[in-house]
């Protein structure tokens, strides 16, 4: 191996996590003192990405990575939106490269492809006619990506968790504010429907002031997680359940900080976590390798707590709760949960609001949506459902990254968003391995978090952006 890729490996975290062979595993000794390290890190900040509005691009020339589970379905809603080019599109296996270009037929979009090696998309990416690269990829690959795409001069959006150490989310914040470009976590819950709607209400005072927020993924993805053939390639997905903490907080955890105004006037203190036994998974897979040898190495793995929760404490005193379980039979569910001096809302099991000690009748709560539902739903919402993806907020979320990109603005999330929400994962397993103790959350504005301006998610100066459905 050169030292140029050893530097590669070290440099993107890859080393620690299998692609040297190693495989998944806990934290070591070693790994528990790079995340305290890291935890206590200090950052000069070169300059500020929030509040970034990068040069206006009439034309939004687009390369996609990854055409597994989520790549085709981005692929299709990006085709459908006013000024964007799909210039290039990249998956490590050739059919399904084949087959999203089959779909793009009569799209007008005629992509170049790039597939057949694992870095294939360093090809695309290196391409003088992109503007963003769009991720879509295994966990593992989100920040060598991002950080390459914006080395190269592009703008990136990479699928969650954009980052899986903290030193992966410092190198993705070091890298932003050196180039000055956009490094977007697509998170798509912050445009859920609902989750817009709270957001509008809190910035309205509804609420009164914030005390705490709830967040999940509670989601029973065992079969899924175990499937070989029709599941997640290579088992990558079963594989990051060998880490013992949150690891994939971000989609409970994003609507609850804009609301808060986590990074932009408030910031994360410390966090605390817990997980309970795994009760499902080891049994799971040594039940499948009783039946077929291609289980077996997993059967002699351990594997993460069903439930584990996390809890923040801000430095301006509000609280968040994080809970994630993947293998528990447990209805679907994100929580969502705003709690206020003057009242709260709750989307799960059943939406709801509240000003006292019972909930608001249906005719309230429609009132309350007419008042609040935010110019974004009513620009493209009805339009979002149609196309789809999680119900519309999907489409919701790439229209107005489109649309912020055409127009100069902001984007409602920057990398130090990207950054802090995916870095509960690593600094959840730290307190889970050690009796849950609080472990110091990094600042990743280095400060600029007190004056950092709250997000702004509505259609001011843009809104510009059509649908070619």
């Amino acid at each position: 191996m050169s030292n140029k890729r050893r530097e590669f490996l070290k440099l993107s975290g890859l080393a620690g996590i299998g692609i040297m062979g190693t495989g998944f595993t806990g934290l070591s000794q070693e790994e528990q003192e790079k995340v305290l390290f890291h935890s206590k890190r200090q950052h000069a900040q070169r300059f500020n990405m929030s509040g970034y509005a990068a040069p206006k691009l009439d034309r939004v020339r687009v390369g996609v990575i990854g055409l597994g589970m989520r790549g085709p379905g981005a692929v299709n809603r990006l085709s459908k939106i006013e000024g964007v080019e799909i210039k290039a599109l990249c998956d490590l296996r050739p059919e399904m490269v084949d087959k999203v270009m089959k779909s793009l037929e009569g799209s007008g979009h005629t992509p170049a492809t790039y597939s057949g090696s694992t870095y294939a998309w360093k090809k695309m990416v290196d391409r003088d006619d992109l503007d963003l690269v769009y991720i879509a990829t295994p966990w593992q690959w989100h920040t060598p990506m991002a950080v390459y795409a914006m080395e190269s001069g592009k703008h990136a959006a990479s699928e969650v968790p954009i980052a899986i150490s903290l030193e992966e989310c410092w190198q993705l914040v070091e890298t932003s504010e050196r180039t000055k470009k956009h490094c977007m976590q697509l998170e798509n819950c912050c445009y859920d429907f609902f989750e817009l709607m709270t957001l509008n209400m809190a910035r309205d005072g509804f609420f009164g002031d914030i005390i705490h927020g709830e967040g999940a993924y509670i989601h029973d993805l065992l079969e899924l997680n175990f499937k070989k053939n029709t599941g997640y390639q290579d088992m990558w997905r079963l594989k990051e359940n060998y880490r013992n903490g949150n690891i994939y907080p971000t989609h409970g955890l994003g609507p609850v900080c804009q609301i808060m105004n986590i990074n932009r006037g408030d910031q994360m203190d410390y966090l605390t976590s817990l997980s309970s036994q795994d009760f499902h998974m080891k049994a799971r897979a040594e039940e499948l390798a009783a039946e077929d040898d291609f289980y077996a190495s997993f059967a002699t793995k351990q594997f993460r707590g069903n439930m584990n929760t996390t809890l923040v404490k801000t430095k301006k005193g509000k609280s968040i709760m994080i809970q994630h379980d993947v293998s528990s039979p447990r209805p679907y569910s994100r929580i969502h949960l705003i709690s206020g001096t003057k009242g709260m809302a709750r989307k799960w099991p059943v939406p709801g609001v509240s000003t006292g000690h019972g909930w608001m009748e249906a005719d309230e709560i429609k009132a309350l949506e007419e008042k609040y539902t935010p110019e974004i739903v009513k620009k493209v919402g009805e339009m979002a459902k149609k196309i789809g993806g999680h119900g519309g907020m999907d489409f919701m979320m790439d229209w107005r990254l489109v649309d912020c990109l055409r127009n100069g603005l902001p984007l409602d999330q920057d990398v130090y968003d990207a950054a802090l929400w995916s870095a509960i994962t690593p600094l959840s397993e730290w307190s889970v391995a050690n009796r849950s103790n609080s472990i110091d959350i990094p600042d990743f504005t280095a400060g600029s978090w007190q004056t950092n301006q709250p997000v702004e998610l509505t259609l001011k100066g843009g809104g510009t952006t059509g649908v070619n459905a």
